[in-house]
């Protein structure tokens, strides 16, 4: 019975050192998710929302091109300081790289050829970083831990580590990650196209639950991109569905950080304040640090109000003419009060389920194994 005790006890302990982990890197990624959402943001309020990227030169692209690069590394980091909070400085740059390769789309696609798939398109997201994160952290903390030689031993960290993981790593990570989810994308658009026109209600769920899934990764791009492509059809009520529940996931779980900030730690009551810019620019991301430290129960909230805003939105008929700009675009609406109603009910869904399943973050998390003794 002792030795069940001791080994529920170190399971405990290690699930609280994983969450810990997370949590690392999610703190240094917050900044990464603040700058690059607000400027992009600002961006889309000073130029054309539809063609700011074209517009070279001027102001708003100036911000948006900063915005978009914010955005970009903030996975990457997220997945290199988890590596970090494993194994310290060694982990560090395998993590990085490995979670900015996840990111790439065209070193997805050579390694869908490679093993006989097409992957063209597909990218990890955040939940690919995660795992490379993790791999990468043990895998460096592990190679710490061997005896070698002493006249290797200077060279360890900040060379034999880094390159033996990231070595070992990268075609498990690359072709591990990137492969499956290239089919998923590939299923998922089909699945959405056969549903299109033929049950609005249906699909406006499906559309929102995938913008937040994973929340700017693979699945949300498959919704996304499907909102897109329709717009240049003059089909205008997908692309309604898609920003809105894209909105949801950050406004809500800030609104569930704000009304039960005993759920949260400190650092994630600091995150909300910047989450409610975010979700009302259409920054999906700006949920993320939410679902890295506790993705079992924010995950399925988020989904649960994008879903439902979706769902009412494209029973409505709200529709969308612009790709993106989130608040600042939302005069472009057949109906603007529809629009806003929407958000607010996915908003307060998200917070409502966030804030019930969620438990007590601070004192309990730190004492779970202590109290199990």
């Amino acid at each position: 019975m002792a030795t069940k005790d001791t080994a529920e006890d170190r399971m405990r302990s290690h699930m609280t050192s994983v969450k810990e982990d997370l949590m690392t890197g999610v703190s240094f990624m917050i900044p990464f998710v603040t700058i690059g959402g607000i400027f992009l943001a600002i961006g889309f309020a000073l130029g054309d929302t539809e063609a700011v990227f074209e517009q070279t030169g001027t102001l708003g692209w100036y911000f948006a091109q900063v915005g978009v690069l914010g955005l970009e590394i903030m996975i990457p980091i997220l997945g290199g300081y988890i590596a970090y909070a494993i194994a310290d400085r060694p982990g560090l740059a395998p993590g990085f790289i490995l979670s900015y390769a996840v990111q790439q789309e065209p070193i997805i696609e050579a390694a869908g050829l490679l093993v006989g798939f097409g992957a063209e398109g597909a990218v990890a997201g955040f939940l690919g970083a995660i795992v490379a994160g993790l791999l990468a952290g043990y895998v460096a903390r592990w190679m710490k831990e061997l005896d070698v030689p002493g006249m290797i031993e200077p060279m360890m960290p900040v060379l034999v580590i880094p390159v033996v993981t990231t070595l070992v790593l990268a075609p498990i990570v690359i072709v591990g990650l990137g492969v499956p989810i290239a089919i998923v994308d590939d299923a998922l658009t089909d699945f959405l196209s056969g549903l299109e026109g033929s049950n609005a209600l249906l699909l406006g769920a499906i559309i929102g639950a995938m913008m937040a899934t994973d929340m700017g990764g693979p699945i949300n791009k498959v919704a996304y991109v499907f909102g897109t492509v329709l717009v240049a059809d003059q089909i205008y009520a997908p692309m309604a569905a898609v920003m809105i529940a894209g909105m949801v996931p950050p406004l809500g779980l800030a609104l569930s950080n704000f009304i039960a900030p005993e759920k949260y730690s400190a650092e994630m009551y600091e995150n909300a304040k910047a989450a409610v810019p975010l979700g009302l620019s259409f920054i999906t991301e700006g949920a993320i640090p939410y679902a890295a430290a506790d993705p079992l129960r924010v995950i399925p909230s988020a989904i649960a109000g994008s879903a439902v805003a979706g769902a009412v939105a494209m029973a409505l008929g709200v529709t969308m003419p612009a790709p993106h700009g989130g608040i600042f675009v939302v005069f472009l609406s057949n109906s603007p009060l529809l629009f806003l109603g929407c958000i607010a009910l996915g908003t307060i869904v998200t917070a409502t389920v966030a804030t019930l399943i969620k438990p007590d973050f601070e004192d309990r998390i730190a004492n779970e194994p202590q109290a199990a003794d």
